[in-house]
Formats: structure tokens, C-alpha cells, sequence
């Protein structure tokens, strides 16, 4: 209990912290965990490996998710395919054919399953570290895409391995079958829970209780999946795409704002933690290489360099198919635009937790009683390509992003924010129109509310109304800061009243926290 408080009190501070030193937190969680497991006082760590996913990626792949749209998926297809598909089958075949080559007793099987739970790029690291850096965001849509969809094929491809190599057998229709099968029962499971859950919260009505409800969601959706033998990683991603695209009930503030600050505190929290116990397991490492050090080290090393150079052998290429791709169809896809973002993506493909997980989960012992061949090798190979690129990759790419100059398009962005606040007030002005048709409004409430519409856009963009309008609306924003510093300070004074009414004799505390919700909700406003 105290280890899990340290980390969680890790992964709060670590986020300063991080900020402050231009490093990523899930970095410095991962060396929390390696000092923890270092310290002899600090006990070791056994985390039932079959918890480590079911418990983890769920609630971070959700999180993740409502920061994107099914339609940003749909942009960006064939670059996350070519990653999150194409690029785990290859590194995960290289992988495989080396690995089976150098250490002496690993049968093909098994490393496969090796290939496997190395190939896929962590989607929270992607996402916690890259996502922090500045970069365009083209580049953070195409790492989250590959993030989130790439241990759908990594997992799957490690199961049909670890079955392999524990029974002897090996089909290539049967494993093709099972791949499909999985994709569809998630998808199916997916959109089945996402609309169940849009219904329900519809009735609930509460924003705690809705709340609630997205938090069990993402759980019962894995588990569901993996019951029916299904992939429970897409299963999440289906229903939590589906619930971003539908759920949202744009007159419900204080669900968003609620649900959003939830959210927020969730992925801080479990990221956290995540990361700290892939620094705990370092002493399962240390345990595996005792006795021979030198060559499990040599292993590991190839192991990465294997991991990392197909990374980069294959992206230069796909970045060039792509381009060739989207310059000839002119579609609307988001990709790397130089070599120096495509240089950017290489170094951002860091393992994290799915790795570690994965290799921890691999049986002891075959159907045949005998141990898993090479089990141990496996593991100290895999914690060794996690910590690498994770600890290297992740402490040196703040460092690389700068030399490489590359930069967010805030110019676009701005444009975009433009647009969006113009579209805003003309929709709030046609509102508007419609309540003059059908009501009689006085005329100075109607030059009032016609200002007020024009507001909305300029308090979003000032840069949309020509420079008398933006002084006018200066100086109108001047005096609303002035009147809501007032009013903020009268509504702390009544705030602090009623609060006091709480330890008063014969006060009802239901009572006194209604009323200060009010006045909670009217200082929100």
C-alpha cells in the first residue's frame, strides 16, 4: 500500500517536474520504479501478469481516445495502417529471425512471441511524450493512430506464438482465422456497449452518475471482448471512438467539464503508476541474468538495435509511398512532410507497458510439462528493449525535436481557431433572428443580444473584427473583467457565509453543500 502511494504521489509531482526539466513524466515515473526496485527496503513487486493490461490499458487507451475522432482515423487510414499493421508484422518477422539465430535453445515459436511483444510501439508513451512536445499535430495523429491500433495486431500475434510453441502446433489459415475473428468479435462488442452506454446515460441524467458509467465502460468493454475471444484492446477503442462521436450533448456543461477534469486526473494517475511498475520489474531482470550477464546483455542489445533500425528502415520508405500516395488521390491525409518529421516519428517509437505485460504473461511451462523455452532470456530481452528506448528515445527526443527544428503549424492552427469562432458567432446571430421572429424583443435588448453574438466569436479570435470593432470590444472586455472581478469577490463573500453555516448547531450539511453548489455553479458561469 505505501509502494502504491509512492507512485501515485510520483506520478502527481512528476508532471512538474518534467515540466521544468523539459523531460517527459512517463520517463521519469520509469526511473522512480528503477530507484524504487534498486532500494533493498523496498519490497519486490509480482503483479499477476493476466492484470497488468485488463487494469491499465483500458482506462488509458479510453483517455486517450476522447483526445481524437473516429474521423481523424478515417483521414489518416492508410499511414496508421501501414504503422500500426504492416510495421508490427515486419519488426515482429525480423525480430523472430534474429533472435531465433543467436540465442541457443529459442525455438521459432517462441521467438515469435519475442518479435511480437517488442514490435508495437507503447500507445501511452506515444502519447504522454510525444503529445507534450510541441509537434505538428499530423505527427501526434499519425503516433496516437499507431498507438492505439498497433497492439491489436501485436497481441494477436503473440497469442497464435505463445499457443505455437506451448502445444507444438502451428497453422497459418487457423492463426489468419483467429486474427479476423478477434477483430471482428471487438468491433461487434464495441459498438454494442457504446450504444448501450449512450442510451443509458441519456437516462441517468446526473453528471456523477454519468461520469461513473465512463469509467466502467472501457473495463467491462476488455473484459467482455477478451471472454468471447476477442481483441479487448480494439473493443475499447470501437466503443470509446463511438462514444466521443455520439455521447456528447453540446448544451451539457457540466458533464464535459466534469467528465473532462475526471479524465485528466485518471490518465495522470494510471500513466503514472503504469510507468512506475515498468521500473519495478526491473529486479525480475536482474533475477534472469544472474550468472550470465554478458551474453543476455549482447542479446538484448542486438535485439534492440534490430527494433529500432526497422523502424526507420521501414518509414522511409512508407513516408515515400504515402506522399506519392496522397499527392496523386489529393486526399486529406495527415503525414510527415519532411524528412526531418519522418527522422521525429523513428525515435518516438518507445515500448512501455503492453511490452513488459506481455512478456511477463508468457507460461512457465509447455502442455507438455516442460518449461517454456528460453522464458527467461525472453523476458530480460524484452525489459531490455523497453528500457532502451523508453529511458533513451524518451529523455533524448525533447533534445532531437529542438536540433531537428521540428514546430507545430500554430499558424494553421490559429486559422482554424478563426474560422471556428467566425462560425460560432454567425450561428449565435441566427439564433437570434429566430428569437426576434417569434418574440417581441425591445430594441435596445436587441442591439444588446446582437452584441453579445458578435462577442462570442471575438472572445475566441479577437483577430476576426477589424481594429475599431476589436477596440471597442477591448475596452467592453475591460469593463465585463472589472464587473466579474466584483462579482466574484461578492459571490466568495457569500461563499464563505454559508460555508461558515456548516458548523453551526442545528445546520443541515445536505442543505448548506446544495446551496453552495449553487453558488459554485453560478461562479463557473
Amino acid at each position: 500500500m505505501a509502494l502504491l502511494f509512492a507512485l501515485l504521489l510520483g506520478a502527481v509531482v512528476s508532471v512538474p517536474v518534467g515540466e521544468r526539466l523539459g523531460l517527459p513524466a512517463p520517463v521519469l515515473m520509469t526511473v522512480l520504479g528503477i530507484v524504487l526496485a534498486l532500494l533493498e527496503f523496498v519490497p519486490n513487486v509480482d503483479v499477476p501478469p493476466d492484470l497488468i493490461l485488463p487494469l491499465l490499458l483500458p482506462p488509458l487507451l479510453y483517455a486517450a481516445v476522447r483526445r481524437t475522432s473516429w474521423r481523424q482515423f478515417a483521414a489518416n487510414v492508410r499511414p496508421i495502417l501501414l504503422l500500426a499493421v504492416a510495421l508490427v508484422f515486419v519488426t515482429t518477422l525480423c525480430v523472430a529471425v534474429v533472435a531465433h539465430a543467436i540465442v541457443p535453445g529459442l525455438p521459432l515459436a517462441a521467438a515469435v512471441a519475442l518479435g511480437a511483444l517488442v514490435a508495437p510501439p507503447d500507445p501511452i508513451a506515444a502519447t504522454a511524450v510525444a503529445g507534450k512536445l510541441g509537434l505538428p499535430r499530423r505527427l501526434v495523429s499519425i503516433l496516437e493512430g499507431e498507438g492505439l491500433f498497433n497492439d491489436v495486431t501485436a497481441i494477436v500475434l503473440y497469442h497464435v506464438a505463445v499457443a505455437a510453441a506451448v502445444s507444438g502446433t502451428f497453422s497459418v489459415w487457423e492463426a489468419g482465422l483467429d486474427l479476423v475473428l478477434s477483430a471482428v468479435v471487438a468491433v461487434a462488442v464495441g459498438l454494442a456497449l457504446g450504444w448501450g452506454t449512450n442510451k443509458l446515460m441519456s437516462l441517468l441524467g446526473d453528471p456523477t452518475l454519468q461520469i461513473a458509467l465512463t469509467l466502467l465502460v472501457p473495463f467491462a468493454s476488455y473484459v467482455l471482448a477478451e471472454e468471447l475471444h476477442g481483441s479487448g484492446v480494439l473493443a475499447v477503442l470501437t466503443t470509446a471512438l463511438f462514444l466521443v462521436e455520439y455521447a456528447t450533448d453540446a448544451d451539457d456543461v457540466m458533464t464535459r467539464l466534469a467528465g473532462h477534469t475526471f479524465w485528466d486526473i485518471v490518465d495522470t494517475l494510471v500513466t503514472g503508476v503504469a510507468f512506475g511498475l515498468v521500473g519495478l520489474e526491473l529486479h525480475n531482470a536482474v533475477r534472469t541474468a544472474a550468472g550470465h550477464w554478458g551474453e543476455l546483455l549482447g542479446w538484448a542489445a542486438v535485439v534492440v538495435g534490430v527494433v529500432v533500425l526497422v523502424r526507420l528502415a521501414w518509414l522511409l520508405p512508407a513516408t515515400w509511398l504515402t506522399k506519392r500516395l496522397h499527392t496523386v488521390r489529393d486526399t486529406g491525409e495527415e503525414i510527415p512532410v519532411s524528412w526531418r518529421e519522418t527522422v521525429v516519428m523513428w525515435w518516438s517509437g518507445m515500448r512501455g507497458v503492453a511490452s513488459v505485460a506481455l512478456a511477463l504473461a508468457v507460461p512457465l511451462e509447455t502442455e507438455a510439462g516442460d518449461p517454456f523455452p528460453a522464458r527467461g532470456e525472453i523476458v530480460f530481452i524484452a525489459f531490455g528493449v523497453v528500457l532502451v528506448t523508453l529511458l533513451v528515445q524518451g529523455l533524448s527526443l525533447p533534445w532531437l525535436v529542438n536540433r531537428l527544428g521540428v514546430r507545430g503549424d500554430t499558424g494553421r492552427e490559429e486559422e482554424f481557431e478563426r474560422q471556428l469562432a467566425v462560425r460560432a458567432a454567425k450561428a449565435a446571430k441566427r439564433r437570434l433572428r429566430e428569437i426576434e421572429e417569434v418574440e417581441d424583443l425591445p430594441e435596445e435588448l436587441s442591439e444588446q443580444m446582437l452584441r453579445r453574438s458578435f462577442d462570442i466569436g471575438m472572445r475566441i479570435s479577437p483577430e476576426i473584427a477589424q481594429d475599431e470593432r476589436r477596440e471597442a470590444h477591448r475596452q467592453r472586455a475591460r469593463r465585463l473583467k472589472r464587473v466579474r472581478r466584483i462579482e466574484g469577490e461578492m459571490l466568495s463573500a457569500a461563499r464563505h457565509e454559508v460555508l461558515a453555516a456548516r458548523s453551526e448547531a442545528g445546520a443541515d450539511p445536505e442543505v448548506v453543500d446544495r446551496v453552495l453548489r449553487h453558488l459554485d455553479v453560478r461562479s463557473l458561469r
